[in-house]
């Protein structure tokens, strides 16, 4: 395979730029889990109200993007980065997750977008993205593990919708594949700051296109300040997140990159419980630790990685 096609982690970095990456993106996806409860609980459709948020964290990356005198790239290479990625990572998996909810719960889905990590991790060892490293890849299992027991305990639940937690587990597969397909696909010479811009007005076109197509409203209601201001909020967290999602990529790598949903769900589980309400979700507290372990795990391997890498080079 053509190395220009791979992105590996850039060596010359310090290792805590990935690691402060992969704990705030972490922040931001479990946050951005509770904003979506709350807005469908305030009346936003989740069509309505991811449109509106990634149409506005365009907006912003693309005036960050304008002040740093950076220009999105235009070449058939980049359009399809664009729409591929932004349909995979961003409409698609979102708007599933987003949909599920409020029938399974912020905490559940804060909880599964920790899978990504095993299915990122042997795509990119088939792919020889990534090479075999026994600690990655026993956090990666520890991770998944910890997700898989409270899946399961979710399923064995008496008022569980089946059909929903199938719709939710989803997402995760997207995720894990738009992790694989933005690592081989970066085109070359391009800063990850003019990248995530292009993938979200990308994202905004699509859903559009979405909400014609079948005829789903995304319109929302200005009586009110509300549903004006958690679309505000969640658009700020989404531009904060995309941007990091793009840096972490860049810096760690696509397995460490796949751990953002672990992190995220140390963040967004206590959030769903204390601000939102939700029961805790069975099994938390053996899955929790398990991917937190999980995330020690394969950061630790990375670090030693890079360190190995240096020496050689």
């Amino acid at each position: 395979m053509n190395d220009s096609l791979k992105q590996k982690p850039d060596h010359n970095a310090t290792w805590l730029v990935p690691v402060a990456c992969l704990l705030v993106g972490g922040a931001l996806t479990g946050i951005s889990t509770n904003l979506a409860k709350y807005a469908v609980d305030t009346g936003l459709t989740p069509l309505a109200f991811l449109f509106w948020s990634i149409t506005g964290s365009a907006i912003i990356l693309l005036i960050v993007a304008f002040i740093k005198q950076e220009t999105l790239p235009f070449s058939a290479r980049s359009i399809e980065y664009y729409f591929i990625a932004a349909f995979v990572s961003v409409a698609a998996a979102n708007l599933l997750l987003f949909s599920a909810i409020p029938h399974v719960g912020a905490g559940f889905v804060a909880l599964i977008i920790s899978l990504p990590p095993l299915l990122t991790y042997l795509g990119a060892l088939l792919l020889r993205i990534e090479r075999f490293y026994l600690t990655r890849a026993l956090g990666v299992a520890a991770a998944l593990l910890g997700a898989g027991v409270l899946a399961i305990h979710k399923l064995s639940a008496p008022d569980t919708s089946v059909f929903w937690i199938l719709v939710a587990l989803c997402g995760p597969v997207l995720l894990a594949i738009g992790n694989i397909y933005r690592t081989l696909r970066w085109p070359d010479n391009t800063a990850f700051s003019a990248l995530a811009p292009g993938m979200l007005v990308a994202a905004s076109l699509l859903m559009a296109l979405f909400s014609m197509v079948f005829n789903f409203s995304i319109a929302i209601s200005v009586d009110s300040w509300l549903p004006l201001g958690l679309i505000t909020i969640q658009a700020c967290v989404f531009a904060g997140q995309f941007l990091l999602l793009f840096l972490l990529q860049k810096t760690g790598g696509p397995v460490l990159l796949s751990l953002l949903g672990a992190v995220g769900a140390i963040f967004g589980v206590p959030i769903a419980i204390f601000l939102q309400g939700e029961h805790p979700p069975e099994g938390l507290l053996l899955g929790g630790c398990l991917i937190a372990i999980g995330v020690a795990l394969v950061t630790w391997g990375g670090v030693k990685m890079s360190t190995a890498t240096t020496k050689k080079e």
